[in-house]
């Protein structure tokens, strides 16, 4: 229906007429009926039509109303005719006994009826929208041939109570075409449904014919109006419209007060939740609900429990709403106890919990996964009879199957005596969930065939579960399968489920090709997929990657989200452009913890620890208070800077003056800050008096120093103690073995070489980006047509190599050392990006998947000196930046 093809009339509506039927004198009251006056009949044929219609009123009275028809049929073949106010009263009995077949029997013999007039037509389409067919109830209006304002209300009436809100708006401007005008007891209806739909235009529309049609004065129809605004998040015209109303009720005020609410705007609602009360309106119970729910949705319950106290001071009792919101709002943020003690709490104070509470409940034990607990709230569900609820059994599936015991969720789910899509889903999800996919795919073919048959939310809990198996295969097979049909499309979800799942199972190449298939099927990344996707990224080769995402991400305006933000600065990072991270960083307000701990960890991991002090010593000025993550990394800048004095001081301080339990990051981040200022045998001493037992990135730490200093004697110490730690890790194996070798142990040596030659070593590979392009390369790689040209170039850069390297030292490293069929990768890299002279790139960025020798680390330093390139290198355990002849680890990895 075009809707700028509406005329608004200039002059106040016209009292709507009411055509008087001289044969039929009557007044017509929604569902009153009209009785006869049966005192006087006499049994001439005459008085037959009379007496007909007493035995038919007094039908509709007390049934059985199937005699009507019977009845109804006698009057045909006598040739009678029927009163309409007669036919109306027996279309509001069917109304009332809700018996659409004897409706359908009327409406078939709607012939009868002397005159069939608008009001019986309405009466009819009323009789089919309430016994809920409004299929037949809209045939019945769109065949109408005069239908006025009584018809036109029904009609949207019956809309409106199936939440059928756009059609609510389409048939608005559909009687506005035909010259009906809605009066003040419709347009509230109208304007619900422009509310639910968003539908700020029709909305305003509607505002400016009120105001022509001079019915501000109208308290239910301005405070329709106002839920309009507020509920499109059109909070400045709703302030407008608000003051200037002649008169204010309290459904008034918690429409502003609820707008403000829905838009996160709490301070605002709280201000003119005070000005009410300022202006002598009470607050009852509904407007104290509504503060109470909106700061328990948004987490700051303790605010909401102090205005629950409140409430009762003023004398007003909490219902099971005000309960059921601050469970809820405990167990969203995780305060499980908390909403169990309000639980226990509300049953004391004699409030009955209603299908809500009990699931929310559920829902908390399910958090949890305590199967003891849920089954407490099982017994409640079953003492107030409300275990049949499906809420409930949903909640209740769902709670046992995260708890683990899918007996109980199977046993729930058989008894369900109705059971929907969300029933079907979360007990496909629960079997999946612990790894039964068999099992789960079974209940999904039934589910097929059943009367809830699947959505994209069982596809995609189906794909997540065979993705998190392991069984890759048959989750694309499923994904498949859904493009295939065509009947339900892939969602941003599916999407999001391969890519979680090959993340998950560490194939990241994988994750970005669907990622890659997704933007090509022209699906909008969402905030789980940015979030999802970025930690693939998080390296030097896919440093455009992160751009192109964050582009991507600015576009969609997911950038506003400060988890998006605060990824972003993280990534930047770790892919080698710490520039971007703060530039990120520079542009958000407000900060939250997150944001400085990602600034400051990324100016740690490429050695700017004046840079992360400055920043730690801002964050401290602005009042923030530091977590763990930030002590940690602060540690590790002291370290950096050989800072010992400084670290030692924070390390003190953690607990003291932060009041934070230290915890095994910390005690390794102190390893490392004495170990890297050559303090061995305090580092040893440290780790021997620690309060909690050392983890394995402890004693590798010590191993670290001790490799670095070549205390290879300790180095034994550190490596044995770390192998117990982890007895089948490859790297300290061999680690030890040179150690053995050095300190004169060839029999250990020998055992742990034996030991070797049972296990897969690690092959040392290298990716070097270029031109978009992403190079693999691994020691001894004979797979390349021009290594000859890559072993001539390095064979001339060698000699000037050796020439700059003054320490020859012996030392220990991860990798085997290179001879001349064995060079190691990165070696290979550094010749392929530098081979052609004519094109030096200026920065070249390489991912290694070992500790760099102490050979390939002289020769990057000597590269970036001679050939005026950065080299930014990532291994297993630092991130190098070489420029102009030195790295910013300072020799310390």
């Amino acid at each position: 229906m075009a809707k700028n093809l509406i005329v608004l009339p200039s002059k106040p509506w016209p009292p709507l007429l009411i055509p008087s039927h001289s044969a039929t004198q009557f007044e017509w009251h929604g569902s009153t009926r009209v009785l006869a006056n049966s005192n006087n009949v006499s049994m001439t044929n005459r008085s037959y039509p009379k007496l007909i219609d007493t035995q038919l009123n007094q039908l509709c009275v007390s049934g059985p109303l199937s005699e009507a028809v019977a009845i109804l049929d006698s009057m045909a073949q006598q040739g009678s005719k029927l009163r309409p106010i007669t036919f109306m009263n027996l279309l509001q009995a069917c109304i009332d006994t809700d018996c659409i077949w004897v409706g359908r029997e009327l409406h078939a013999r709607i012939g009868l009826v002397r005159k069939v007039n608008p009001f019986v037509e309405t009466k009819l389409v009323s009789m089919y929208a309430k016994c809920g067919h409004l299929d037949e109830a809209r045939k019945v209006f769109d065949e109408m041939d005069e239908r006025n304002l009584f018809t036109w209300s029904a009609m949207i009436g019956a809309c409106s109570r199936d939440l059928m809100w756009e059609e609510v708006v389409d048939l608005f401007y559909d009687m506005m075409q035909h010259g009906v005008l809605p009066d003040e007891f419709l347009l509230p209806k109208i304007l619900k449904a422009c509310g639910k739909c968003r539908d700020i235009e029709t909305g305003s529309l509607i505002h400016s014919m009120v105001v022509r049609g001079g019915m501000c004065s109208s308290l239910l129809v301005i405070n329709s109006l106002l839920a309009v605004y507020a509920k499109c998040g059109q909070m400045s015209c709703a302030e407008k419209l608000f003051r200037r109303m002649d008169a204010r009720n309290c459904v008034s005020w918690n429409v502003i007060i609820t707008g403000y609410c829905q838009k996160g705007e709490i301070e605002q609602a709280q201000k003119y939740f005070d000005a009410m009360r300022e202006e002598g309106i009470e607050s009852g119970l509904v407007t104290w609900n509504i503060l109470i729910a909106s700061y328990s949705q948004l987490g700051h319950c303790d605010i909401a429990m102090d205005l629950m106290r409140k409430m009762e001071s003023f004398g007003i009792t909490p219902d099971v709403y005000t309960w059921t919101s601050m469970i809820s709002g405990f167990t969203q943020k995780g305060r499980i106890n908390d909403a169990f003690d309000l639980l226990r709490e509300m049953f004391i104070v004699g409030v009955e919990p209603n299908s809500i509470t009990i699931a929310c409940a559920a829902s908390a034990c399910g958090s949890v996964k305590s199967v003891s607990m849920g089954s407490e709230i099982h017994s409640i569900a079953v003492k107030t009879s409300l275990v049949d609820d499906i809420l409930i059994g949903n909640s209740l599936i769902d709670m046992y199957a995260k708890g683990g015991d899918l007996e109980a969720a199977q046993h729930i789910f058989d008894m369900m005596l109705v059971r929907d899509v969300y029933s079907w889903n979360s007990i496909i999800g629960g079997y999946c969930q612990t790894g039964f996919c068999g099992k789960a795919h079974e209940l999904f073919m039934k589910m097929q065939e059943s009367d809830s048959p699947p959505n994209i939310v069982s596809w995609n809990v189906m794909i997540t579960g065979f993705m998190q198996n392991g069984d890759e295969d048959e989750a694309l097979n499923l994904f498949q399968r859904i493009e295939e049909d065509g009947k339900i499309k892939p969602n941003v979800a599916s999407w999001n489920s391969l890519i979680s799942g090959f993340l998950q199972s560490r194939q990241k190449d994988k994750a970005l090709q669907i990622f890659r298939r997704m933007q090509f099927a022209h699906m909008t990344p969402n905030l789980v997929t940015v979030l999802t996707i970025l930690p693939a990224c998080e390296n030097l080769v896919a440093t455009n990657k992160v751009k192109e995402i964050h582009c991507c991400a600015i576009r969609r305006n997911l950038v506003s989200e400060l988890s998006v933000s605060n990824t972003f600065i993280d990534s930047y990072a770790k892919s080698g452009n710490i520039m971007y991270s703060r530039k990120v960083f520079d542009g958000l307000s407000p900060k939250d913890i997150i944001s400085w701990n990602s600034l400051l960890s990324g100016y740690v991991l490429h050695g700017f620890s004046e840079s992360a002090l400055d920043l730690f010593d801002q964050m401290r000025k602005d009042g923030l208070h530091p977590n763990r993550v930030t002590l940690a990394s602060i540690i590790s800048a002291y370290s950096h800077a050989g800072m010992v004095d400084e670290g030692k001081h924070a390390f003190s301080k953690i607990s003291e003056e932060y009041q934070i339990r230290l915890d095994l990051e910390h005690y390794s981040a102190m390893v490392y800050l004495l170990g890297r200022s050559g303090k061995l045998a305090e580092a040893l001493k440290f780790i021997q008096n620690m309060p909690i037992e050392p983890n394995s990135s402890v004693w590798a730490a010590l191993l670290t120093a001790c490799r670095i200093h070549r205390n290879f004697g300790m180095a034994i110490f550190a490596g044995e103690s770390l192998l117990e730690l982890d007895p089948e890790n490859i790297i300290t194996e061999h680690l030890l073995s040179q150690a053995y070798s050095l300190c004169g142990k060839s029999g250990e040596a020998q055992k742990l070489k034996k030991l070797d030659k049972e296990k897969v070593k690690p092959v040392g590979q290298s990716w070097i980006e270029m031109n978009n392009m992403v190079h693999t390369f691994f020691v001894g790689d004979q797979s390349k047509p021009y290594l000859d040209k890559l072993h001539s170039w390095l064979k001339r850069v060698g000699v000037n190599v050796k020439a700059h390297i003054s320490d020859n030292g012996l030392c220990i490293e991860e990798e085997e050392k290179e001879n001349i069929d064995s060079v190691h990768s990165e070696k290979l890299a550094f010749a392929f990006a530098l081979i052609d002279s004519r094109h030096t790139p200026k920065v070249l960025r390489i991912v290694k998947n070992l500790r760099m020798c102490r050979d390939c680390h002289e020769a990057a330093k000597y590269i970036s000196l001679a050939y005026g390139c950065e080299i930014y290198l990532s291994d297993s355990n630092c991130l190098h930046h070489f420029n102009d002849g030195h790295c910013s680890c300072r020799d310390y990895w």
